[in-house]
């Protein structure tokens, strides 16, 4: 297996490309920058109905997928000497973060399963060794939508998908700040000008400015990383 390989096992394979056919992601696709395999987990379910899902064990509302028809989708697209992380989209995982972002970007590709219902059997989530991912505190029809965003996370990382590779590294949560503001021509809008320090051709003001602009959006919009960036910075 060469280059960055995505296997993705979902219900609803023709939800992919999607959105990561278009744009950066989309063009480093069809260029061969990467690699994208959309695989019908029901191909895997046995029986007349082929289904996929049963009763939640000890009762409840809802339906559940099945271990063993999810184990056969897994193993057919992730034999054991498959070195790719297997990622489970759902609520209850960790935080995506961009540093594991970028862990995933530098690795040979990602095996991505799509969780529909009230969730996965956990015998197959312990058995496959699922790492459980979330990308926010809400919950979704099912995991497809979160798979194409972690995706697009990951690809534009990816060298030569974001034309200049300096751009992924001033961007929000790179040191654990949200990026500052941005501006550009006209240097006049509605009365507004652009600060003029951006304008002046002193780099290191420029960094200076970008860095104290940087802090204090954080600090505003996102006291929980401002706390942790004060607390790091504490120690150094």
């Amino acid at each position: 297996m060469t280059g960055f390989a995505a296997d993705v096992l979902t219900l609803y394979p023709e939800m992919f490309p999607g959105p990561l056919g278009v744009s950066l992601a989309g063009r480093a696709l069809g260029e061969g920058g990467w690699q994208l395999t959309a695989t019908q987990i029901r191909d895997f379910a046995e029986g007349r109905h082929r289904n996929v899902d049963d009763t939640p064990a000890g009762g409840g509302p809802g339906m559940v997928m099945r271990a063993d028809v999810l184990a056969r989708a897994i193993d057919a697209v992730s034999p054991p000497d498959d070195s790719r992380p297997r990622l489970l989209m759902t609520p209850r995982g960790a935080p995506l973060k961009q540093a594991r972002v970028r862990e995933l970007a530098a690795g040979p590709g990602v095996v991505i399963i799509c969780g529909r219902f009230e969730g996965v059997d956990e015998r197959v989530i312990s058995r496959r060794r699922l790492e459980e991912v979330s990308i926010g505190d809400y919950v979704l029809s099912g995991g497809e939508v979160a798979a194409i965003v972690l995706l697009d996370a990951v690809v534009r990382l990816l060298p030569g998908v974001m034309g200049n590779d300096l751009s992924g590294l001033a961007e929000s949560f790179e040191e654990g700040l949200l990026e500052h503001a941005q501006y550009t021509r006209p240097p006049v809008f509605e009365d507004e000008v652009i600060p003029p320090v951006l304008l002046s051709g002193d780099h290191a003001k420029v960094d200076a400015w970008r860095r104290a602009d940087a802090e204090q959006v954080t600090a505003e919009r996102r006291p929980d990383l401002w706390a942790v960036h004060r607390a790091t910075k504490g120690r150094k």
